[in-house]
């Protein structure tokens, strides 16, 4: 991939002429975002990350960090808060910003050595995902691995924090009040492109999941699910756990 998020993140830390992106989807037309909001400080952000970042608590992993918002202002509050993100600019973006411990790394990649105690393995008592936490499953086959992936590095007594939309509003109603969907998969599997600078990234799979199919998903993998709020457009934060 051409990284193209993370090169407009990078340019506005760095101030190098950032432009817009322009997101679009295979259900949605080209939509313009401005790189600052990716960079909003903690008063600027919706009450449910806000909630979320509320609801942290010790070691914390920050997954798909990008500017890595959530997790400076973890850090300004003392937290030990390790951002990961696929993206290298973003992760320079990142130690620009004072995040020293943020590193390149794949969420699946993360292991940890069944020789190792305990205390040596990695193992958080939070785990962030937010934006569209569910967007990295990318389509609902792949849900089970990753949950699996973040249960193996949670403490006993830690949570997963996690947002989503439904994104059926999207879809026209019928006469009857049903929806028209997809028959051949989840209506939540979008495919995503990216536009930045007159550079196209390659298309890539993004999962948006309605609640009661994270639910799920979450208890066919051995996790408990909470709804801890919802927001003011179809979306939500969850929290999971042992």
């Amino acid at each position: 991939m051409k990284d193209l998020f993370g090169k407009a993140i990078l340019d506005f830390q760095t101030n190098t002429y950032p432009e817009d992106l322009v997101t679009a989807t295979n259900i949605s037309e080209a939509d313009e975002m401005s790189v600052s909001y990716l960079f909003r400080s903690y008063d600027e952000m919706p009450k449910l990350e806000q909630k979320a970042l509320q609801l942290c608590k010790g070691k914390i992993l920050d997954v798909g960090c990008g500017a890595g918002s959530h997790s400076l202002y973890l850090q300004q509050k003392g937290f030990d808060v390790t951002p990961i993100d696929i993206s290298e600019n973003a992760v320079k973006a990142c130690h620009l910003r004072g995040l020293t411990t943020a590193r390149v790394q794949d969420l699946l990649a993360i292991e940890n050595d069944s020789s190792e105690s305990e205390q040596a393995k990695q193992k958080f008592d939070t785990i962030l995902l937010l934006m569209n936490g569910t967007g990295i499953f990318g389509t609902l086959s792949e849900t089970s691995k990753y949950l699996q992936k973040l249960k193996s590095l949670l403490h006993p007594n830690g949570h997963i924090l996690i947002d989503s939309s439904d994104i059926i509003y999207m879809f026209d109603e019928e006469e009857d009040g049903s929806k028209w969907v997809p028959s051949d998969s989840y209506y939540g599997e979008l495919t995503f492109t990216i536009s930045y600078k007159n550079e196209i990234e390659d298309p890539f799979p993004w999962l948006y999941l309605d609640y009661n199919t994270l639910q799920n998903a979450a208890h066919a993998n051995g996790l408990q699910c909470q709804l801890v709020v919802e927001g003011e457009h179809f979306d939500y934060l969850a929290k999971l756990y042992l």
